[in-house]
């Protein structure tokens, strides 16, 4: 499901309560990369909240879910007659920015095995739930590599126990192992989400999410 395009006006904020959703930059030559990733911690619609009605990039939900919805001329004037509103989303787009930072630093210089598990892990955070709906070629898309690569990296992390994988699905048996696994490409991030929200994290979010009536 896409939820805004780049270049185009952006008619709403989605706000998750489930499942998980994708920013990806396009190249010229029709490639694609996640350059940001939310859940039921964030939301989409970061342009609006920086009085831009035009979407910078594609945002679509890679894992479905629920969540809720408000118009972006709403946001808009909600945010024109709250300073506490403005102060809390503005410290959620300097998290997104912290996010984006370490996805380039981890694109640029981490292993594929490494950066494969820390994806994982932030989307396990963001699910709440320890099976993903996930096939080799949409992680191959949203690393920007090749499936051969995505599949030699799962076999790799299957073979220590960490996940396992299955036709369209991928399942997190152990979660520390992985954060060990992943290195720098997981941890920062979160840690500046947690300063920045006042929260301990999205995990936490969404545990607390699957409780709420």
């Amino acid at each position: 499901m896409a939820l805004e395009r780049a270049g185009q006006p952006i008619e709403r904020a989605y706000f998750p309560r489930s499942g998980v959703g994708s920013t990806v930059v396009q190249g010229g030559n029709g490639r694609q990369i996640e350059v940001g990733l939310f859940g039921c911690d964030g939301m989409s619609g970061i342009a609006s909240i920086l009085q831009s009605r035009y979407a910078i990039n594609d945002t679509f939900i890679q894992i479905e879910g629920d969540g809720l919805a408000i118009d972006a001329d709403r946001l808009a004037d909600l945010l024109g007659q709250s300073a506490s509103l403005r102060r809390h989303l503005s410290r959620y787009v300097l998290a997104m920015m912290a996010q984006m930072a370490q996805t380039a630093l981890s694109n640029a210089h981490s292993k594929l095995e490494e950066r494969l598990a820390g994806w994982l892990l932030m989307c396990h955070d963001r699910s709440g739930n320890d099976n993903l709906a996930l096939t080799h070629e949409f992680v191959a898309l949203m690393l920007g590599v090749r499936r051969a690569g995505v599949t030699v990296g799962t076999h790799v992390l299957e073979g220590e126990g960490l996940i396992e994988a299955k036709r369209g699905r991928i399942t997190i048996l152990d979660r520390a192992g992985l954060e060990k696994r992943a290195r720098d490409t997981y941890g920062a991030a979160e840690a500046e989400y947690a300063r920045l929200i006042g929260f301990r994290g999205a995990r936490q979010r969404a545990a607390l999410a699957k409780t709420d009536p």
